[in-house]
């Protein structure tokens, strides 16, 4: 994707991934793409090696602890200063070694990384207010609606575009999250989960993809849109965009209809839920299905999870078992399509979609090669490691012991990734460009959304609701 993040505001690349065409993969440190896997590797075997040694990087991966009042919060953000100052160094020097190796001005990259450091460091905070969930303050949320609002709003200087890497961010964040979801969850998900994750991904992917053509979309538009329906909508727009060349406001476009949507979820589905009367199990399958961003679908699945505590036994289930579902079906069976999606339509673009004066060009290995996302490799690699690790424990023993001091901690990091790639999304995005696409693709993705509510309605609680209401039950 691009490395040309230094352009005055406003100014685009023509498509994601200008800086690898024609490298025919290019060497390994030769592009933003590899850096991000040496990046997130190198953490998460530095976060390994120390846990394996009994310690941790939890402080250096530091994440703002739960507030109620703002004096807590300051005293809080004090009393970590160092840890923030040394999270800062980190990301500095890693991203600035891998800007430097890509012949980047890192002079320039340096004091907008800065300024955007410590915004994120505030919506980080702002995001763990005990009521933060409540009026949906979710960080990454935040931070793309604060960067959206100061884009359209103030001017910004052209030297403040050098911070602003929107897919470096996100491509660390991705090789980052493979960590999170080992294949030894697939396991424990059980084949329900993963059958209806997959049920949905390929249908929602479908139905977006083919009413976006038949609408006049280009294809690749048509599929960056269709993953982001289908699958974790952010990461996975950005990571298709770049596997099949789409244009950057395209990614733009997808990305702003999935949190529009995801908000428009975190509403619409526990009231639904509630209106039912479904089991907590039931309710979180189906939130887990519906929803389009983890953040948001979280939000979501703890608010029922929060009302049935409340119901005195009204709703039937154990509270914790709407999250816990809502684990299985989106952290887990849908977020790890992201990789599947890319690589096949890697190679769908490359050897179908791809034309040369008119002619449909000749694709070969190589070409398939250079246009793959190579930060999915770091994300494949990432998720075996962790699935190593992972064969070594029961599932409760993984999370009593690995989750906290080895897992919890990189999914700060991963969090930290996705605040930066948010807000530079919102900084670097106008209104206007996202209008001038037009209303085609909202009606294309809210065909998908249509039918993704009632096919995961339908699967949760019917076809597969008695797997689902025996997760809430406990058993």
């Amino acid at each position: 994707m691009s490395d040309h993040h230094t352009l005055p505001a406003g100014s685009q690349p023509a498509t994601p991934t200008d800086t690898t065409r024609g490298l025919r993969g290019g060497g390994l440190f030769s592009t933003e793409d590899w850096w991000a896997v040496w990046i997130g590797l190198l953490v998460i075997v530095i976060a390994w090696a120390l846990f394996a040694s009994g310690s941790s990087i939890k402080w250096i991966a530091v994440a703002p602890a739960k507030w109620s009042s703002v004096p807590a919060a300051a005293k809080d953000l004090a009393a970590h200063l160092p840890n923030y100052v040394a999270l800062f160094v980190l990301f500095a020097v890693l991203f600035s070694v891998s800007l430097a190796a890509l012949k980047q001005r890192v002079a320039h990259f340096l004091p907008s990384f800065a300024i955007l450091f410590v915004v994120s460091v505030l919506i980080f905070e702002l995001g763990a207010w005990v009521d933060a969930s409540k009026y949906n303050l979710e960080p990454p949320l935040v931070a793309l609606a604060l960067g959206l609002l100061i884009s359209n709003l103030v001017p910004l200087p052209a030297w403040f575009q050098a911070g602003l890497r929107v897919e470096f961010y996100i491509k660390v964040g991705i090789v980052l999250l493979g960590a999170t979801l080992p294949f030894t969850l697939l396991v424990w998900a059980g084949p329900v989960a993963v059958g209806q994750a997959t049920i949905v991904s390929l249908v929602t992917f479908f139905v977006i993809f083919f009413a976006a053509k038949s609408l006049g979309l280009d294809q690749r538009f048509a599929a960056v849109l269709g993953v982001g329906g289908a699958v974790c909508g952010v990461s996975a727009a950005i990571a298709i965009a770049g596997a099949v060349r789409a244009k950057r406001e395209q990614a733009s476009v997808a990305i702003t209809l999935v949190i529009l949507w995801a908000i428009v979820m975190i509403f619409a589905l526990p009231f639904a839920s509630r209106s039912l009367g479904l089991p907590t199990g039931v309710a979180g399958a189906w939130i887990g299905t519906s929803e389009f961003a983890d953040a948001a679908g979280i939000a979501a699945a703890q608010a029922y999870g929060d009302f049935a505590k409340q119901a005195g036994g009204a709703i039937v289930g154990a509270p914790e078992a709407s999250l816990q579902a809502f684990t299985l079906m989106k952290v887990v069976g849908r977020d790890i399509w992201i990789g599947i999606w890319a690589f096949l339509l890697a190679i769908v673009a490359t050897t179908r979609w791809e034309t040369a004066d008119g002619v449909r060009g000749k694709a070969d290995a190589g070409e398939i090669w250079a246009r793959f996302p190579k930060f999915v490799i770091g994300f494949v690699i990432a998720s075996a490691l962790v699935t190593w690790i992972a064969s070594h424990y029961t599932l409760a023993d993984y999370r009593k012991i690995v989750t906290p001091q080895f897992v919890a901690p990189i999914t700060a990091l991963r969090t930290w990734a996705f605040i930066f790639c948010f807000f530079s999304i919102g900084l670097t995005t106008r209104f206007r460009a996202l209008s001038a696409t037009g209303f085609r693709p909202f009606v294309a993705f809210t065909a998908g959304v249509v039918v993704n509510i009632a096919i995961g309605y339908a699967l949760s609680a019917h076809v597969f609701a008695p797997y689902w209401r025996s997760l809430g039950l406990g058993s």
